[in-house]
């Protein structure tokens, strides 16, 4: 029998179930959320772009930061815009896959470029004379490559693991976008190899790139503190903290997202969605 002829033509994004009369409302802060993002990441990459004193590896990092910021965001709100102002929450099985893998890949990217800039961190701040000979150009563009090259090994798998799933029938996803579990829930198969797939590997690398952030900054500490000009001291406070901040506001969400997904049937469906 041809599994492939179980494969829906089309998904129905549901948006926020219980909520739809206020999709309207919930609209306007993700939109100017979104026209924020990309203004101030817009300005950051022009700002870098243009001026030469700026072409150094930590603003390297962050323009790649930026436009991963711009792709990760660009994946999932204009169609969830859409489905909230004009109701258009059909989506096309292939564009369902598209949208889930660049989602995914795109913030284990992200994940891998603020390990990277920990690093960077570690590297100017705990042994400042080998920072021009350890952070060249070269390791930076290789750093991005890299950071691309996991993604990928990371998240192609899950669309194979998707496309061998057949579909009974269940097109409508009670989410805003498409992403790895709520398009295995919908499948009339055993799904455990996704469940263990998208909770293991996924998982297990942002787990380690966390683990490797928090060990570059217990090594920095120390090193700021002991730092005798207190020109320097804020000037290194200011940088790590800024980093510090955006770490947290990543990863926290994100983490929470992931566990209360597999393991937090008692929170409410919509608080799921609107945290994710």
């Amino acid at each position: 029998f041809n599994l492939t002829s179980l494969t829906p033509a089309m998904f129905i994004l549901a948006g926020i179930p219980g909520m739809e009369k206020l999709h309207i409302w919930i609209s306007i802060p993700f939109c100017s959320m979104y026209l924020a993002s990309l203004l101030g990441n817009g300005i950051i990459l022009f700002v870098i772009r243009t001026e030469h004193s700026l072409h150094q590896p930590m603003y390297l990092f962050l323009s790649m930061l930026a436009i991963a910021d711009v792709v990760l965001s660009t994946t999932t709100v204009p169609k969830m815009l859409a489905l909230f102002w004009f109701s258009a929450g059909e989506i096309s099985f292939g564009a369902c896959l598209t949208q889930m893998f660049f989602l995914h890949f795109t913030f284990s990217a992200e994940s891998v470029l603020l390990l990277a800039m920990a690093f960077d961190r570690f590297v100017a701040i705990c042994n400042p004379l080998r920072y021009a000979a350890v952070l060249t150009p070269s390791a930076v563009v290789k750093t991005g490559l890299v950071a691309l090259l996991r993604s990928f090994c990371i998240i192609f798998p899950c669309v194979f693991l998707l496309k061998r799933l057949p579909f009974c029938g269940h097109n409508v996803i009670p989410h805003t976008y498409c992403e790895h579990m709520g398009i295995a829930r919908l499948a009339c198969a055993d799904i455990s190899i996704n469940v263990l797939y998208g909770l293991i590997v996924p998982f297990a690398a942002i787990v380690v790139d966390v683990v490797l952030i928090a060990v570059s900054y217990i090594l920095i500490l120390p090193v700021l503190v002991r730092l005798p000009s207190k020109t320097a001291r804020h000037k290194a406070f200011n940088t790590c903290g800024s980093h510090l901040c955006v770490i947290l506001l990543f990863y926290i969400p994100a983490f929470f997202t992931v566990l209360t997904h597999r393991f937090g049937q008692e929170i409410p469906h919509h608080i799921h969605i609107l945290l994710a």
